[in-house]
């Protein structure tokens, strides 16, 4: 017998400058996680953490995640925003288990510590210590200040109602972080209308957290996959179409056009989701319309690396929070929402569409069965590599649909930041 390749390689190298063929173990190496969650979501990155919508009121919060580190996103009592970490400065707690709430300030249940919202300590129990006999006993040393033990407070950025943070203090300006292009499209979907909140879905995908940006980058798949898309037209690849990154290649938008659809073409050939005959009962799921923001595009798919996925199909918006969970997991967020000055027709609209998307989305529950997939591919044969070389092998933009640019760029910046 031959030799055979071990299973894991002893000293990961991706050969070669390229950024096409992408090692498997990047997607299960444990020390190269550990490391992206470093440089990726613990540095230099501005990370999502919400929307304004998510709390309205003074002293209303979410608790979310930075990567895998929790924190909490409150507003305080003069109306602002902001992001801390949440673990007590006493002793390490994760003091806040609720997911949404309203509170006037943070008391960690172990030994009642109490925090402003924003994040400041603002009272120790038993601090000048407790009187016994005439004597006090214990309490904290004379030189203890409590500025100096507040909770861990992020840099915070909020743009279009949406927020960002990073534990990073010297960051670039998020409007930096965007670039001007990917900007021009976040602003058209955030465009200062108030935004409400419509729902939330969340899914756990076993899959290593890349995969959904890779995913979102892809205009390959999604008129091979989706019998919805390549069906009735919603993204196919002879739809009138753009794709867009960033200077660095980390976030992308990917623009379509819808088509009409249904008929046979050479990109429906031999395609076996497509279902010519297919109809559907509740009409209202293609109850599109027209809506002036779009100045055009009918779906604009929006990656912000490393933390979110800004999505506009037809009339259904929403936000899609990667949250990691080691190599090989990664929780999925969905918050679905609309404009404040929506007619009653316009949000029950956007409530059907979003049918297609969440974990059991009729498009969406495609892709997380295939990342999970392909996970398992990688696992069993991290000595092999997948490839995006559809279009060549170089990054730049592109104004069709018939490549992989946006995956390859992404793994340039990748290559570049990881030091790989």
């Amino acid at each position: 017998m031959g030799d055979m390749p071990a299973v894991f390689p002893t000293d990961p190298t991706w050969e070669g400058d390229g950024s096409s063929r992408i090692p498997f173990w990047a997607y299960t190496d444990e020390a190269l996680y550990r490391k992206e969650l470093e440089r990726f979501f613990y540095q230099r990155h501005w990370c999502y953490v919400g929307l304004e919508a998510e709390i309205p009121n003074p002293g209303d919060f979410k608790r979310t995640v930075v990567g895998e580190r929790s924190v909490i996103m409150v507003r305080d009592a003069d109306g602002g925003i902001n992001v801390v970490e949440n673990v007590c400065a006493h002793r390490g707690m994760q003091f806040c288990r609720k997911r949404h709430g309203n509170q006037t300030e943070f008391v960690c249940p172990y030994h009642q510590w109490n925090y402003s919202l924003k994040g400041d300590l603002q009272g120790v129990p038993f601090r000048r210590g407790v009187k016994q006999d005439g004597k006090v006993q214990g309490g904290m040393p004379k030189e203890f200040n409590t500025a100096e033990h507040g909770l861990n407070k992020l840099k915070v950025a909020a743009r279009g109602g949406v927020v960002f943070a990073s534990f990073d203090h010297d960051i670039e300006t998020l409007e930096d972080f965007l670039g001007p292009d990917i900007l021009h499209y976040f602003d058209r979907l955030f465009n200062g209308r108030k935004l409400t909140i419509l729902g939330y879905n969340r899914q756990r995908i076993p899959g290593n957290w890349k995969l959904m940006q890779e995913n979102i980058k892809d205009p390959y798949h999604p008129g091979l996959l989706h019998t919805w898309f390549i069906t009735y037209g919603l993204w196919r690849a002879d739809n009138k179409s753009q794709l867009i990154m960033d200077e660095q290649y980390r976030h992308a938008a990917m623009i379509s056009t819808r088509g009409s659809g249904g008929a046979k073409s050479e990109v429906t050939a031999g395609v076996t989701s497509f279902k010519e005959s297919m109809e559907i009962q509740d009409k209202r799921l293609l109850d599109i319309v027209p809506e002036p923001w779009w100045q055009g595009p009918t779906a604009v798919m929006m990656t912000l690396f490393p933390s979110v996925i800004f999505q506009q199909q037809v009339n259904s918006v929403s936000t899609r929070h990667i949250q990691p969970n080691g190599t090989g997991s990664f929780d999925f967020v969905w918050t679905h929402f609309g404009f404040e000055d929506d007619t009653p027709e316009m949000t029950e609209r956007r409530l059907i569409q979003a049918n297609l998307f969440g974990p059991a989305g009729f498009v969406s529950a495609d892709d997380g069965e295939v990342i999970e997939f392909s996970q398992s591919g990688f696992e069993q044969k991290p000595f092999h590599r997948a490839l995006a070389e559809l279009g060549g092998y170089d990054c730049g933009n592109t104004d069709h649909m018939v490549t992989e640019t946006l995956i390859r760029g992404m793994y340039h910046y990748w290559r570049k930041v990881m030091e790989v």
